[in-house]
């Protein structure tokens, strides 16, 4: 047996995360029915002055079920769901999955092209999206597509305030092409739709994430990953039943997904909801619902912070206050306690082990390595095997630096239709993550280095290539590059280099407002460095690891 397989790890559990690694896995959907059936009148979803009872949310996700199956979709088909964080979300989850469908989450920031790709890889059959979104680009996208229902909604449904800070752009408009999703509910009475009878193997979510070759490709995330993850999530914190849980992070994102939607439904709690990320929003929501619980990326708690209004008041309610997505470093941590009087738990997750993997138990504060300064990223979860790896896939000791490779009943089966992406990175079931890290003698993980060249910025991953082709279909670029290089409150933002065609005299921020237009705000470059030429190998490879070193 090796070191690894001996989880030294299980030394550092306290007496709740001990009990926690006996857990039995159950699927979300199940979770979801245990609750209803045992607080109905509780609130599941609290959207500034609205509210939804878990009774009202299976009704209204039965009759999303109702629709999509009377248009033909059944199990196994895709639905997209491409949304902020608004009840209509959580409805229409549900609803796909008890007509036993697979959710496929979008980001809401895409562009055209980048939906285009999601829509043909997956062979969406439904899509769910906002009124402004289908008037923008998602309308005249889906006649192209497999997409044969289309469903819209307002963001200023469900709640009566209208907050001029994040909704003040937002006005209700006719989707032609594309059914009304409060009228589909209100117009499908029936009996609640057949049980599609999910187990723990189907899958629940094909969730998009950048591959080698740039293209986005889709984990196949399984009910089974996605209940253990919320079951040892329930059973591992120091959160009571019935809490509530704020959503910081992201619904679409797998972190939102498990950490937020699943979590909540597992504790019979009250998910939160603010519809986007604007720091003053946020802190008058935690005064309003006070959570015990909220999950988000480093970047939001230095903007929560930096807001003028903040006080100690904001964050009295919270049991336990996690991030994950960005490198937390330690000053945040330090800083943020010391203000406030609550200290920030790291996590450590990707898409292919359903959210978190490594985390840092409630009520423990991580150590610091003392020759890096880096933070620990915490202790491998009840279930998890975490082992460091060197080159050739052999076993480190623990105090050197390798590739992090993870086993546990939380990392997907494979990506969908990629058998070659899946043997790469998932020999055997063992997720390669791609990411240099080791583990101490006590079995905490340090993560110090990524392998791969993929661009962290505040959580959200860019890959460069994908970058790089969209500068380079502008007349004036000739050769392009696109690197990560520090920034203070993003954790890394993107840079780009270019060398010009002959006669050509671009402007820096015309290239800039060229990507923006093109690509999700998060990847497109905050600034481009115009080169007479750029570093190459002998053979022609542009050198990225030159211009990184340049900043």
């Amino acid at each position: 047996m090796s070191w690894y397989d001996a989880k030294p790890w299980l030394a550092s559990y306290d007496e709740e995360r001990a009990a926690a690694s006996e857990f039995t896995p159950t699927t979300p959907l199940a979770a979801f029915r245990r609750t209803v059936a045992r607080a109905p009148e509780s609130t599941a979803l609290a959207y500034f002055d609205g509210r939804i009872t878990y009774y009202e949310l299976d009704e209204l996700s039965d009759a999303f079920a109702r629709h999509l199956t009377a248009s033909g979709f059944g199990r196994g088909d895709r639905l997209a769901l491409v949304l902020q964080n608004i009840p209509q979300f959580v409805i229409a989850l549900l609803g796909a999955w008890k007509a036993g469908g697979i959710v496929v989450p979008v980001n809401p920031m895409y562009r055209a092209g980048e939906l285009s790709h999601v829509l043909t890889d997956a062979g969406v059959k439904a899509i769910v999206c906002s009124q402004q979104a289908w008037h923008g680009y998602i309308g005249a996208l889906v006649p192209d597509s497999s997409v044969t229902v289309a469903v819209t909604t307002s963001e200023l449904d469900l709640q009566t305030r209208d907050d001029e800070r994040v909704l003040g752009k937002v006005r209700r408009e006719a989707t032609p092409g594309a059914a009304d999703l409060l009228e589909v509910l209100r117009s499908t009475p029936g009996d609640p739709p057949p049980d599609p009878e999910l187990g723990l193997d189907d899958v629940a979510l094909i969730s998009y994430t950048s591959g080698t070759s740039g293209k986005p490709k889709g984990a196949t995330n399984t009910h089974g990953n996605l209940g253990t993850n919320a079951v040892i999530l329930a059973g591992a914190g120091r959160v009571a039943p019935g809490a509530t849980v704020f959503a910081l992070a992201p619904l679409f994102h797998i972190t939102g997904m498990v950490c937020e939607v699943a979590y909540a439904i597992e504790i019979a709690g009250t998910l939160a909801l603010a519809y986007r990320f604007e720091a003053g929003v946020v802190l008058g929501a935690l005064l309003e619902h006070k959570p015990a619980y909220m999950v988000g990326p480093s970047t939001a708690y230095m903007a929560l912070m930096a807001h003028p209004d903040v006080t100690s008041e904001h964050f009295a309610s919270f049991d336990a206050l996690y991030s994950g997505g960005a490198a937390l470093p330690p000053a945040v941590v330090n800083a943020f306690r010391d203000r406030f009087g609550q200290y920030i738990h790291n996590g450590y997750g990707l898409t292919e082990t359903t959210a978190g993997c490594v985390v840092v138990p409630s009520g423990v504060e991580a150590p610091v390595d003392p020759a890096s300064g880096t933070l620990s990223i915490g202790l491998p979860v009840p279930g998890v095997i975490v082992r460091i790896l060197a080159d050739d896939g052999t076993e480190l000791p623990f105090g050197e630096a390798g590739e992090i490779a993870v086993e546990g009943p939380m990392v997907v089966p494979g990506y969908w239709n990629r058998p070659d992406a899946t043997a790469e990175a998932l020999p055997g079931g063992r997720l390669l993550t791609g990411d240099v890290g080791f583990m101490d003698d006590h079995g905490w993980v340090y993560v110090v280095d990524r392998k791969k060249d993929m661009i962290n910025a505040s959580g959200f991953k860019v890959w460069p290539r994908e970058v790089e082709d969209v500068l380079y279909t502008h007349p004036a670029v000739r050769e392009a590059a696109v690197v990560g290089v520090p920034d203070e409150y993003r954790g890394e933002t993107v840079k780009a280099y270019v060398s010009v065609a002959p006669g050509a005299t671009p402007d820096p921020d015309e290239l800039v407002a060229y990507c923006r237009e093109r690509l999700a705000a998060y990847k497109y470059p905050r600034s481009v460095e115009v080169l007479t030429e750029l570093p190459k190998t002998t053979s022609g490879k542009i050198l990225r690891r030159e211009l990184r070193a340049r900043g």
